[in-house]
C-alpha cells in the first residue's frame, strides 16, 4: 500500500485511539466511533485506505455479515485481510476496520444496502458480493425495488466484478447493468418480495429456481455457481461439499456466494473450503452460552425472510424465547411481524420478551400459537428448566442478550 498523507494518517490515528477509548470504558467495540472520529479530521479517509487494496463489498439484507466472514476468513489463504467483522456496515465502520489493518492488502467490508452506491463510488472495489433484497426496517430504506435501482444504477459504467445471486430477481436486475457479472444459483427461501418483474412491473412466472416475466424479456441469468443441498457445482461442473459448521440452507447459501467471491480472487476452492469450514460463529450467532444449567443457542433475525431463517435452524423439539425491540437500528415499525408466519411454533414451548413483547404477543394470539408472556430476557430464562433452550432476536434485543454474556465472536 502506498504511504498515506500526513492528514490521513493522523486522523486515522486518533480514530484508532477514540476506538480504544470506546473499547477501554465499556461504551462499546469501537467499530463505529473511531471511524466518526477520523472522518470528521480526515473526509476522504476512506478513499485514502481503500486505496491499492483488493476490495471486496458484500451487501444484502440478510447474510451480510456473515458471508463477509466467510470471505475474509478464505481471503487469508492469500495474506492478512482488513474486514468490519461486527457488522458495522456504514463508512464509519469502513474506516475503522481499515485503519485497525492498515497494511493488510485485501479487505473485505460488509455494506448496509443503502450505502453501497456511495461506499462502492469512494473505495473503487473491484469485486462486489449482492446476496438478496427483501423488506426491511422500511421507515429508514424505503422500498427494495428502489434500492435494486440505486445498485442497478451505481454499477452501471463500473468495472467492478460483481458475484450475485441469480435466484433472487431484485439482485439480479440491480446487478444486470454491471460489466462482469458472476451468478450463483444460491437460492431464495423468502419470496413474498420478488413475484413483479422490477423491469416492467408485469407477474414473474416460477417453476422451482427458475423464473420469468410474462410480459418482457427479463428472466432469470444461466448460473455459473449452483447450490445443490448440501453440495456447490463450480463453473467447470465440479463438486463440492459444504460440510459448514454454520447450520442452515441459508448458511448453505452464504457458502456459496463465498465460495464464488473467493475464486474472483484467485483462491482455489479446495483451499477456500478449508477455511469456510473453521467458521463456527459470527459475531455471536449461532454461539451457544451457558446460564444456570441452561444452555441458550443464540439467532438472530430481524424481518420477514430472516426469521424463516432462523425458524429452519431452530430445534423443533426445544423451547424458544422470541425478544423483539423497536429502537433505531430496528426500525420504528414492527407491522413486519405480520408477515411472519409463526405458526410453526405450535407445539414447543414459546416465552415471549424484548421492549415490544406485546406486539409480538397479539401476533402469536393471532397465529393461535399458545406462549408465556415474560417482563424479562432474565425472566424467561429463569422460566425454563436445565437443559438447551433456543433464542431468537432482532437486532438491539440480540445485541443486549449478547452484552449480557459477554461478545462473542
Amino acid at each position: 500500500m502506498s504511504q498515506l498523507p500526513f492528514r490521513a494518517q493522523l486522523a486515522s490515528a486518533i480514530g484508532r485511539t477514540a476506538a480504544t477509548l470506546s473499547r477501554a470504558t465499556g461504551r462499546g467495540d469501537g467499530s463505529v466511533i473511531g471511524g466518526r472520529v477520523g472522518l470528521m479530521l480526515e473526509p476522504d479517509l476512506l478513499r485514502r485506505l481503500a486505496a491499492d487494496r483488493k476490495l471486496a463489498l458484500v451487501s444484502a439484507t440478510n447474510g451480510k455479515t456473515t458471508t463477509t466472514r466467510l470471505i475474509a476468513a478464505a481471503l487469508h489463504e492469500l495474506g492478512e485481510v482488513a474486514t468490519n467483522a461486527f457488522g458495522a456496515n456504514m463508512p464509519a465502520g469502513h474506516v475503522s476496520a481499515l485503519s485497525s489493518a492498515k497494511s493488510a492488502p485485501y479487505a473485505v467490508l460488509e455494506v448496509d444496502e443503502k450505502y453501497l452506491p456511495e461506499v462502492l463510488d469512494t473505495t473503487d472495489a473491484g469485486v462486489v458480493c449482492l446476496m438478496n433484497l427483501s423488506r426491511d426496517q422500511m421507515d429508514r430504506a424505503a422500498e427494495i425495488w428502489l434500492l435494486a435501482q440505486k445498485w442497478r444504477r451505481a454499477l452501471d459504467g463500473k468495472p467492478a466484478h460483481v458475484i450475485a445471486n441469480c435466484d433472487d430477481p431484485l439482485v439480479t436486475w440491480g446487478a444486470s447493468t454491471a460489466a462482469r457479472v458472476t451468478w450463483v444459483a444460491a437460492g431464495q427461501r423468502w419470496r413474498e418480495d420478488s413475484w413483479c418483474c422490477p423491469e416492467c412491473g408485469g407477474p414473474l412466472d416460477r417453476s422451482g429456481s427458475d423464473w420469468t416475466c410474462r410480459e418482457c424479456t427479463f428472466h432469470r441469468p444461466e448460473p455459473n455457481w449452483s447450490l445443490d443441498g448440501e453440495e456447490v457445482v463450480d463453473p467447470r461442473g465440479d463438486r463440492w461439499r459444504l460440510n459448514l459448521k454454520l447450520p442452515g440452507q441459508a448458511n448453505r447459501a452464504n457458502g456459496a456466494m463465498a465460495l464464488a467471491t473467493a475464486e474472483a480472487f484467485g483462491v482455489p476452492v479446495e483451499k477456500a473450503l478449508l477455511r469456510l469450514r473453521e467458521v463456527a460463529s459470527v459475531a455471536g450467532r449461532y454461539t451457544t452460552v451457558e446460564r444456570d444449567g441452561r444452555a441458550l443457542r443464540l439467532l438472530l433475525a430481524k424481518n420477514p425472510a430472516g426469521w424463516l431463517e432462523a425458524f429452519d435452524v431452530a430445534d423443533p423439539v426445544l423451547p424458544i424465547i422470541l425478544s423483539v425491540n423497536a429502537q433505531g437500528p430496528d426500525g420504528r415499525d414492527t407491522s413486519w411481524l405480520w408477515d411472519v408466519d409463526y405458526r410453526i411454533l405450535a407445539g414447543r414451548p414459546v416465552y415471549v420478551t424484548g421492549e415490544r413483547r406485546l406486539d409480538l404477543a397479539l401476533r402469536l394470539d393471532i397465529a393461535g400459537v399458545p406462549f408465556e408472556l415474560c417482563e424479562s430476557f432474565d425472566a424467561a430464562v429463569a422460566a425454563q428448566s436445565p437443559g438447551r433452550i433456543d433464542v431468537i432476536a432482532n437486532y438491539t434485543a440480540f445485541q443486549q442478550i449478547r452484552a449480557e454474556f459477554g461478545r462473542a465472536e
